[in-house]
């Protein structure tokens, strides 16, 4: 009973931890609808899975809005925060690392 009991707090646990349906796969998603020629189903499952490594859940969703504005990538790299440089910098290694492992 005890062992059921420890294999049912481990799947809630999990489950509880993985990520909503309408958040997972947000630049596989984004990749996917844009009107680029190399954005196969295959490189954006690539490049979702490099940006599972190496992007935050809140930082997959402001990327994946780039692909259909990319000016508000632009802004944000122009702008002056701290925080906003963070995130420049975890996008720049991101688009490294995809490229590396996805082309």
């Amino acid at each position: 009973m005890k062992q059921f009991l420890l294999i049912a707090f481990c799947a809630a646990s999990l489950t509880a931890m993985a990520p909503a349906p309408s958040e997972a796969a947000q630049i596989k998603r984004a990749c996917l609808a844009s009107d680029r020629s190399a954005a196969t189903r295959a490189r954006c499952s690539c490049i979702q899975r490099v940006a599972d490594q190496a992007l935050t859940r809140g930082d997959q969703k402001t990327v994946a809005k780039w692909f259909t504005d990319p000016h508000q990538a632009q802004e944000l790299k122009m702008s002056q925060t701290s925080r906003d440089d963070a995130l420049w910098d975890r996008y720049k290694n991101f688009g490294q690392m995809a490229q590396a492992i996805c082309n």
